[in-house]
């Protein structure tokens, strides 16, 4: 029998992209007890960075779109970590923050785009805490970077 989540990504058309190469020295996840720590990951979709600042070269849905790209980006590095999406019981915490122009007011429009994301595919056990912040500026000036917990 197929794995619940991995067709309801089949049934909405969604193919996880490819894992991300580490800007740095850590690690992607780690699993402490029950509950797995994702590391930030920027804004890439088809290998090319979603770069630009919310409010000034890019919109509100150009934000939602780049968080919707990281949230996949998280999918993908949990099915590489856990070996299946179905070992999820819960998405617990989202830390969005958007590459944003002093004082823009709507981060917690452009997070969206990654919570709605997650609800869809896992309905309430997608839903979570979470903070959507305007920061001035990400690594490669990527617009979005999310960074996440869940409990499996």
């Amino acid at each position: 029998m197929a794995a619940k989540i991995e067709a309801r990504l089949k049934d909405l058309g969604i193919i996880l992209p490819a894992l991300p190469q580490p800007g740095g020295n850590y690690l992607p996840a780690r699993t402490v007890g029950q509950i797995v720590y994702l590391a930030g990951v920027i804004s890439i979709h088809d290998g090319v960075v979603i770069a630009g600042t919310a409010g000034a070269s890019q919109t509100i849905d150009e934000g939602y779109a780049a968080a919707r790209a990281c949230a996949l980006i998280q999918l993908a590095v949990l099915t590489a970590h856990l070996g299946s999406l179905d070992k999820v019981k819960n998405i617990v915490t989202v830390n969005g923050y958007v590459n944003a122009v002093p004082g823009f007011p709507d981060s917690p429009k452009v997070i969206n785009g990654a919570s709605d994301l997650f609800v869809e595919i896992f309905g309430d056990a997608g839903r979570h805490a979470r903070t959507a912040i305007g920061v001035p500026a990400l690594p490669r000036n990527a617009l979005v970077e999310l960074q996440m917990t869940v409990e499996v």
